[in-house]
């Protein structure tokens, strides 16, 4: 039976050793799987963005689908990925699903049945557009091990710096984990008062206090079966801690005003960019709750040092930003920017410069000109090629893959205002201070559009502490001629 042309999935088809035929298409076709195959870079980065699917054929190893994976990320388009293995590769299947393929079939089944059951998944609900990147192989071990902490139910304390994604991360811990199903709650407990706090926790009962006019349901009652994330724990104050102890111990909690005991069946993870064993020996964190939290410890690193997740982060950043069917594109030597710059605000900072670079574009190519970074860029950036070996070896030999990226950037403007310091700067193969002398301009612009410092810092996104420490960068070189800092 054919299914009806609102129930087909549309399929990408990459097979390096041998092409599909007549008669494997209508098994496909039967099990309401409609094929497009592909024989270049430039049609594969075009197929991708139509199709629910994409199929790869692996070999004796698992390298072709990280390689697509990364381009999949880069594009900012997710689509699952099913891998097709031979019978005998039993721990390529094995390696293709830790890497997180939605299903892995031998390579020589084509029964209709097993194709509908291998994609039931995608017909039961709408792939949701994941904001997780894990491409960087730091990124994927983290990844696999996380993935098998979810499968328990023990706590799990995530640590690292500002920005690096620790919410991300809690949100794969949940939904790898048979609570997947379940909520998933957030809170913050460096955000608000002590009282606010364990009231949002622990909820309370009617009249427990002035304006408590009806039962109040907190956040462990409202995760009830599923996930209760607490950011930022180290900033719980010590009295919140004791009772926040004893409910992870006992399994129940009183709301406040309230008698009765209620049961809790939440899965706690909890993070923090505090070193928690410093806080103890301070006396500012409880040692007993530090071993009830940290049953599991999972560290996120610096972005920094995961250079592989940057450009993947910077296209599903520029994908949310798309409107219409032209999506954007990064020059070459913008991401060379990218991938050498320092990161100290991690993926939250990389936010901030990929909006700016998309207010400052005007149109959907991103280039140099349109960085802006809270702090100077290094210099001596290396661009990966995203047509990797395993990728390319995978499409036709006699087909030239088309690039992702168009490889020109246009040349910058030089307004008659800027000094001979400028012009010097702008000179060719001095690329960071070209950056530095854009980044000029754009300060520049904004100081005289504005009425205020304030006004201008606002409009290009950072603080006014930052504008004044810029300027007064940009006066020792001789670029600000007559503007104070």
């Amino acid at each position: 039976m054919i299914a009806s042309s609102e129930n087909v999935i549309r399929a990408v088809w990459l097979d390096p050793f041998s092409p599909v035929d007549a008669a494997d298409r209508a098994q496909l076709d039967a099990a309401g799987i409609s094929l497009e195959t592909v024989s270049t870079l430039g049609d594969l980065t075009l197929a991708l963005r139509r199709a629910h699917l994409l199929v790869i054929r692996l070999g004796d190893s698992a390298e072709l689908l990280q390689e697509v994976q990364t381009l999949v990320a880069q594009l900012g388009h997710p689509v699952p990925v099913l891998c097709r293995v031979e019978r005998r590769r039993m721990e390529v299947a094995v390696e293709a699903m830790r890497l997180g393929a939605l299903h892995v079939l031998p390579s020589d089944e084509w029964s209709p049945s097993a194709w509908r059951e291998a994609v039931l998944g995608l017909r039961q609900a709408p792939q949701k557009n994941k904001t997780f990147v894990f491409v960087d192989p730091v990124s994927q071990h983290l990844l696999a091990l996380a993935q098998r902490v979810a499968q328990t139910d023990v706590t799990a304390l995530l640590v690292g710096p500002t920005g690096a994604g620790k919410e991300v991360l809690a949100r794969v811990l949940h939904e790898s984990s048979p609570r997947a199903k379940g909520p998933f709650v957030a809170l913050n407990c460096a955000a608000l008062p002590e009282h606010l706090i364990e009231d949002m926790l622990f909820g309370h009962e009617k009249g427990a206090f002035t304006g408590a006019l009806k039962d109040h349901k907190g956040l462990f009652e409202q995760a009830s079966g599923g996930t209760i994330f607490l950011d930022e724990i180290g900033e719980m104050p010590m009295q919140l801690q004791a009772k926040l102890l004893r409910v992870l111990q006992e399994k129940k909690l009183n709301r406040l005003g309230g008698e009765a005991l209620i049961d809790v069946d939440v899965r706690v993870i909890a993070a923090t960019n505090k070193d928690l064993k410093l806080a103890i020996e301070q006396r500012e964190f409880r040692e007993d709750l530090y071993f009830r939290i940290s049953t599991f410890r999972l560290r996120i690193q610096p972005l920094k040092d995961r250079p592989g997740d940057i450009l993947p982060l910077v296209m599903q950043s520029l994908a949310r930003h798309t409107k219409g069917a032209v999506p954007f594109v990064v020059t070459p030597e913008a991401q060379a920017l990218l991938q050498s710059y320092g990161w100290p605000g991690n993926v939250r900072e990389l936010e901030n410069v990929v909006q700016r670079a998309v207010v400052l574009s005007g149109g959907h190519t991103i280039t140099p000109a349109h960085l802006m970074f809270d702090e100077t860029a290094t210099e001596g950036a290396s661009f990966h090629a995203v047509a990797t070996p395993a990728l390319a070896a995978a499409l036709p030999a006699s087909a030239a893959p088309a690039p992702v990226m168009p490889a020109a950037m246009p040349s910058p403007l030089m307004p008659s205002a800027l000094s001979s310091a400028a012009a010097e700067m702008l000179s060719p193969g001095n690329l960071g201070e070209a950056v530095k002398s854009n980044e000029w301009q754009l300060i520049q612009a904004a100081i005289q559009s504005t009425d205020s410092r304030i006004e201008a810092a606002a409009k290009l996104g950072i603080s006014p502490r930052t504008l004044r420490y810029k300027l007064a960068q940009f006066r020792q070189r001789g670029l600000v001629e007559g503007v104070s800092a």
